[in-house]
């Protein structure tokens, strides 16, 4: 899980009241990191490390810078402006447990609005206002104290992770390969989180109310506020409404309008067209239809054809002591009950990944993970001894299935229960992670995820993008089609 930052302590208005500029061509980005590590520390860390992945660093300070000059020189070659790109970098010790962590945070420190080349009465993160103003725009203001109160981005991550703790043994992957295993890919990490300093984000808007930055940049209002440039783009179809059209509170209620909010902007638009058909799970019981079933397939363990037979479904018993489903070795009877089955097993207390070792390990074929609120899943984690599929399923969908379940039981022999048996198909006439016009979601689900709803792509996207609220272990290094879908947005937004 990641989570991304913003900060009104330097938010900043330049009235274009006269023409400050000429014409400039257009050239390459230029990315400059600044590093706010003390001494034997993060980038500084002495620790010696095996090179690796092509990263070819001899410690562990060096071999983190190296992956962010990887990634910022990818970010470099995709965009273009005449500003130097200003990033303050650090690594902190971030909220984490045994079982889950914030890998890192990044977002637009200053942000600016009516300068040379914008959009009327709309905020913009700084990188890109710079890019629009062709002049930073912060240039001769004092720092406020901070040390970075003058950059453009600000990043941190977490330097405790894989520690005793914080997700114990999953530590950030530095190679530049792709190839992390069960570890955290720090490389896609970095890129996604650039993207959201890059202006990846809603910025001015708080999610659970609605409310926008006022005019001066200094608090969250109820009524009025200047809009970010996001919301040119931000459409919700229940609504029949873009955000900028919307109250406060209907803004509140459409973050969290699951499949709901789409993202109308031409380049993004276009570039949908790399989306795949809508994966869907079908499920035949002895009697009746079930109606069919969106999922989304696990970050870990094999990856199924989108044409498969999954197998007979089956529900587990309630474990004497046990701390959640499936989060203990199962019992004899859990046992006879999943060998050669898919068990549906609903979502909590532990990780995805250990409920479906349990199962694995009772000799299921399969596992189906239901959510335990509203909304889609895409389960996270990472074990690579797992060698059974998985997917994530609304908690509608398990419920409906496990009472189907039961209710075919009646249907068989002496000797052998009816069964629903599941199976994986596509809908060619949707698109994964698109609405009904092509137009790609944002992620909404009907919990507010503070920090990450609004400010992703949704995660029914197929194949998997990196702006989705997860690193996926298949995500490659590009950021534009046929790829992925980040490079179109910002372009969207002005880049």
């Amino acid at each position: 899980m990641r989570t991304q930052s913003f900060s009104l302590t330097t938010a900043r208005t330049l009235l274009a009241t006269a023409s400050i500029l000429t014409c400039i061509a257009a050239q390459a980005a230029t990315i400059t990191i600044q590093s706010r590590d003390p001494v034997g520390e993060g980038f500084n860390d002495p620790t010696p490390a095996t090179p690796v992945g092509g990263n070819m660093g001899t410690t562990v300070g060096q071999q983190r810078y190296n992956v962010y000059r990887y990634v910022a020189d990818i970010w470099e070659r995709n965009l273009n402006s005449n500003v130097a790109i200003t990033v303050s970098a650090g690594w902190e010790a971030l909220t984490c447990t045994e079982t889950s962590a914030v890998l890192g945070s990044a977002g637009a420190w200053n942000i600016w609005r009516d300068f040379p080349n914008s959009k009327p009465n709309r905020w913009y993160p700084a990188a890109l206002a710079n890019k629009l103003a062709g002049v930073n725009l912060t240039d001769g203001t004092p720092d406020d104290g901070s040390g970075f109160g003058n950059v453009d981005i600000k990043t941190q991550f977490n330097v405790n992770l894989g520690q005793p703790g914080c997700l114990s043994g999953r530590t950030f992957y530095l190679g530049l390969d792709g190839n992390a295993g069960g570890q955290v890919n720090f490389a896609a990490t970095l890129l996604h989180e650039l993207g959201h300093g890059l202006g990846f984000s809603v910025i001015s808007v708080n999610t659970s109310n609605g409310y926008r930055i006022n005019a001066s940049g200094s608090a969250y209002v109820a009524t009025g506020g200047v809009p970010s440039v996001w919301e040119d783009f931000m459409y919700d179809n229940t609504a029949q409404k873009s955000w900028l059209n919307m109250t406060s509170a209907e803004r509140r209620v459409s973050a969290i309008n699951n499949l709901g909010l789409a993202w109308t902007g031409p380049n993004s638009v276009a570039g949908a067209s790399i989306l795949r058909s809508t994966p869907i799970l079908k499920a035949t019981p002895p009697t009746g239809v079930l109606p069919v079933i969106n999922y989304q397939a696990s970050a870990f363990g094999p990856v199924l054809p989108a044409v498969s037979s999954l197998g007979a479904l089956a529900t587990l018993t309630t474990q004497a002591g046990e701390t959640g489903p499936g989060c203990e070795p199962f019992n004899a009877a859990n046992i006879a009950a999943v060998r050669g089955k898919v068990p549906i097993i609903s979502r909590g207390t532990c990780g995805f990944a250990v409920k479906v070792k349990n199962a694995q390990n009772a000799g299921a074929v399969g596992v189906l993970l239901a959510n335990n609120v509203d909304g889609d899943i895409a389960p996270g984690g990472a074990d690579p001894t797992i060698t059974i599929p998985s997917f994530g399923i609304t908690q509608a969908a398990g419920d409906a299935l496990k009472a189907a379940v039961a209710a075919a039981k009646p249907y068989g022999t002496r000797s052998q229960p009816g069964v629903v048996i599941a199976s994986l198909s596509t809908d060619p006439t949707r698109k994964a992670g698109a609405d009904s016009l092509g137009r790609p979601l944002l992620y909404t689900p009907t919990q507010l995820a503070g920090g990450s709803s609004v400010s992703h792509w949704d995660v029914t996207a197929s194949p998997n993008l990196l702006m989705e609220p997860s690193i996926n272990a298949d995500l490659t290094l590009n950021v534009s089609p046929p790829y992925d879908l980040t490079l179109p947005l910002l372009k969207d937004i002005g880049w």
